[in-house]
């Protein structure tokens, strides 16, 4: 591909000698030798007694590091990617270092604007506010003791249960005062709709089996739950009225109409954002079609592992390491790697396009765009603004955002 260049180096036995000494001195305090101080031994002693082939590992990695620069000054081009280096021969008379090196590969944009493609409307239905305006109530609902009666859907059963499967007590079966919301699908199919129509004191079998999907332990299997019922709890929905209004926050809000007209305009603003970001997906994933690009597989593979990286940070805040979401989902890091590829694929190819759009209509930022940038977005995450740039890496790391922002409202109007 066009956007590779290798490069290879060849030291000569001097040059290569001189890295070797390089590695012995770095060694050289953790040396022992039978009749020599650790730590004392010359270099011909150690060539004699250990040998020079010792030392290669080390001399590479040394080498690699002395002659990256002038390697990558040879290529003269700006890397996307860690350079690959192979060793293509290595002995005591040399070192022969090929370090292959990749660019941005060539983007051919195809045709970005005046795509065709129709925003669609927002609307809200009345059924959409009533639905919301129900929400809400359920929201602000409070949870009272129901002194009569059985229990029915939407209730809260407190109980005491046990399982047993096959005479033997069910571990992790058992529970004391177990706060159970009838139908929302807690406990295995049957439990519930069992506990429908008693009434407190009342103790109850549920003669029930496991699902096929179950453990492989207990699946298909049967048992018996033993349900006592200690308690019912009721939601009582809050009256819409003046007090409700106030509860939502709304002082200025005074009658049912109102009310509806606010989460109304509540339900239509996050639609016009839903229909924004439709719009723009759209237009993006119009324009990548348009464009023509080769991307190697090295730039793929580095799309893929900073990607699961971000995701392995997402589960750090659950309290999960990536480890053990792999064991859980009985998954390997190569499937996931797989299931990563194709989204990898398609950012690589939007960041290209918003790069290449940006250039070619010299779409710039001014400093206090990106100021303004740094202030709204630090304070969304609720940071000062010098600790959020050290966060994401610099000043010009939210220069590079806030140009593809830029980049990406043009390709909207236009």
């Amino acid at each position: 591909m066009k956007n590779v260049k290798e490069i290879e180096i060849k030291l000569n036995k001097e040059e290569w000698t001189d890295i070797l000494k390089k590695a012995f001195n770095k060694k050289k305090k953790d040396i022992q030798i039978d009749g020599f101080r650790k730590g004392s031994v010359t270099w011909d002693l150690f060539l004699k007694k250990i040998g020079i082939e010792t030392l290669y590992s080390e001399g590479v990695d040394i080498a690699l590091d002395d002659y990256y620069d002038k390697a990558l000054k040879e290529a003269d081009i700006v890397p996307v990617v860690p350079a690959n280096v192979d060793i293509k021969e290595i002995n005591q008379d040399g070192l022969t270092i090929v370090y292959k090196f990749i660019s941005k590969p060539e983007i051919k944009l195809g045709e970005y604007k005046n795509l065709g493609i129709k925003k669609e409307k927002a609307k809200v239905t009345k059924e959409e506010i009533n639905e919301e305006l129900e929400n809400l109530r359920n929201r602000f609902a409070e949870i009272i003791v129901k002194e009569n009666g059985s229990v029915v859907k939407g209730n809260t059963a407190v109980i005491d249960f046990k399982g047993v499967v096959d005479g033997e007590v069910l571990e992790g079966g058992t529970g004391e005062n177990y706060p159970l919301e009838i139908g929302s699908n807690t406990f295995i199919p049957g439990f519930e709709d069992g506990i429908v129509g008693m009434k407190v004191g009342e103790t109850k079998d549920l003669n029930l089996k496991f699902p096929e999907n179950y453990t492989d332990s207990l699946k298909n299997k049967d048992v018996v739950f033993t349900v006592t019922l200690k308690e019912i709890k009721e939601r009582v929905l809050p009256e819409v009225n003046e007090d409700f209004y106030k509860d939502l926050g709304y002082d200025d809000v005074k009658t049912k109409e109102e009310l509806e007209e606010k989460i109304k305009e509540h339900l239509l603003e996050h639609k016009n954002q839903d229909v924004e970001n439709k719009y723009l997906d759209e237009i993006i994933k119009k324009a990548v079609s348009n464009m023509e690009v080769e991307i190697n597989d090295e730039i793929i593979h580095e799309e893929i592992h900073r990607m699961i990286n971000q995701y392995s940070e997402q589960l750090k805040q659950q309290g999960l390491s990536l480890e053990q979401y792999l064991e859980f989902t009985k998954s390997t890091m190569e499937n996931l790697e797989e299931q990563m590829k194709e989204p990898a694929i398609e950012r690589i190819k939007e960041r290209y396009l918003l790069e290449s759009v940006s250039e070619k209509e010299n779409i710039t930022v001014t400093k206090k765009e990106v100021e303004e940038d740094i202030k709204k977005v630090s304070e969304m995450y609720q940071m000062e603004s010098d600790e959020f740039l050290e966060a994401i890496g610099g000043f010009e790391v939210m220069e590079y955002d806030s140009k593809m922002r830029k980049t990406l409202e043009f390709l909207k109007n236009n």
